[in-house]
């Protein structure tokens, strides 16, 4: 099936762009309950991985207390603001490691404020750090190597694959993400699936109480997820029955921790912009989102265009569900 129109663009009253797409909406049994577009097209789940890598990290780590912020930053795709670096050096000196052990692309922050007061790019600033950061720390708790942690023959990858044939029901191809590490391709029905699955522990089987401990993380602290105004952190935010997760080139994932319903958004050409509207818009279809939230999700629905510094149009979402 055909991608199709998932959110437009105004400006000044004229229709300037569409972007396509495809959306599907599965429970945790891996049922279609919903879709827009093809809910079988195969794409990699890019960031949107990171509450299972998370939990394959913790599993790990073991019985290390770690902090609720700790947690959140493992599965963050943050912004690199100073809150979001105490967090990431946190998890490196449990490690007894420095940053120099990271083996993110050197990166400046997403934040501009924080961007304008780094002179050199750094692997700590990646947005990924976090993620790595858990990584290193799983490998020192376990004896494994840190030179190789993002070899998908490494014990930690391996265990994440596994996490993921699991949670998913499928094989998925491997890839490279833009971090360097391993990167999980599957139908977009199998990624929603998996996003379903974080909310029953039945699903899970060992990983249950390490998936429970990142999605309470997430919860807990949805800014350092992301940032202060980004998408997932906004959504978490209004929404406390939903956790989302933002990856790049436009997929966006998302569970409603009751009643157990995954979504997963994919923008056909990795427009950002449309993924956030989309997302919203779906949820509320759903039913997934109140009214009120989605009334202070409106800069996440309808973002502006502007024109000369003011709004002159924005992004609305025209997606169309279907049901069986």
């Amino acid at each position: 099936m055909p991608a199709e129109p998932l959110a437009r663009v105004l400006r000044s009253g004229l229709e300037e762009a569409v972007h396509l797409g495809h959306v599907a909406v599965c429970d945790a049994r891996g049922r279609l309950l919903a879709w827009a577009g093809d809910p079988a097209t195969v794409t990699f789940i890019r960031s949107c991985a990171k509450p299972v890598q998370a939990a394959v990290s913790l599993a790990a780590i073991g019985d290390l207390a770690l902090t609720d912020r700790e947690v959140a930053i493992m599965c963050a795709s943050h912004d690199g603001t100073p809150a979001h670096l105490r967090q990431v050096r946190s998890l490196l000196r449990r490690a007894k490691v420095g940053d120099e052990a990271l083996r993110t692309p050197p990166a400046r922050p997403l934040d501009p404020d924080a961007a304008a007061r780094v002179r050199t790019p750094a692997p700590v600033f990646h947005n990924c750090s976090g993620k790595h950061a858990g990584m290193l720390l799983a490998c020192s708790r376990a004896g494994w190597r840190h030179a190789t942690y993002p070899s998908r023959a490494h014990p930690l990858q391996r265990r994440v694959l596994e996490a993921m044939r699991g949670l998913s029901g499928e094989e998925p191809v491997l890839g490279v993400d833009g971090c360097g590490l391993p990167v999980h391709g599957m139908r977009l029905r199998a990624i929603a699936t998996v996003f379903a699955r974080l909310a029953d522990p039945d699903a899970q089987g060992a990983l249950a109480p390490h998936v429970d401990r990142a999605m309470r993380a997430m919860r807990a602290e949805p800014v350092l997820v992301g940032g202060d105004r980004r998408d997932d952190t906004l959504v978490m935010r209004a929404a406390p029955g939903i956790v989302m997760k933002e990856g790049a080139e436009a997929i966006d994932c998302a569970v409603a921790l009751e009643p157990r319903i995954g979504v997963a958004v994919k923008v056909a050409d990795g427009g950002f912009r449309a993924a956030g509207p989309a997302t919203v818009a779906v949820l509320a279809e759903l039913g997934l989102v109140s009214p009120s939230a989605r009334r202070r999700l409106r800069a996440v629905e309808r973002p502006a265009v502007r024109g000369g510094g003011a709004r002159v149009g924005g992004v609305e979402p025209v997606v169309r569900l279907r049901t069986r």
